[in-house]
């Protein structure tokens, strides 16, 4: 069962490999935080601010791209946990079909989070993540 989450925190530690973003229940109150790459983290937060830069980086990019093939991302599913690694699959949807990418978390988000992306977790994952939490 998908459980609908939000970006609740992105917790950007600038002396540190390893960031963390927190998603949120919507309807509940289970987190989940992920380990992710001070790159993403600030592609996530550049992109929630609205930011733009005189280039487009990787993400922007990737969002350009699918909007000019006429694609939408219509949500995102974090599936799977394996070996303390976060699995997540974008779905995208173009003239009615939707197609499934294979994605990190943390660029699927960086990539969603601009347009307000839906994101899901799979029930299977939280109850994983919380045991080793």
């Amino acid at each position: 069962m998908l459980v609908r989450m939000d970006l609740a925190r992105t917790i950007i530690v600038e002396t540190s490999d390893s960031q963390v973003i927190i998603l949120k229940e919507r309807d509940g109150d289970r987190h989940l935080p992920i380990l992710i790459g001070i790159n993403e983290a600030l592609a996530i937060d550049r992109r929630l601010k609205g930011l733009r830069t005189p280039r487009p980086m990787t993400h922007d990019l990737l969002a350009n791209v699918i909007e000019t093939l006429g694609c939408e991302c219509e949500q995102i599913v974090i599936s799977d946990l394996r070996d303390h690694t976060f699995y997540a699959t974008l779905i995208i949807r173009r003239d009615g079909e939707l197609m499934e990418v294979d994605a990190r978390p943390s660029d699927a988000i960086a990539l969603g989070v601009a347009s307000g992306t839906p994101i899901f977790v799979e029930s299977h994952v939280l109850e994983e993540a919380s045991k080793t939490t």
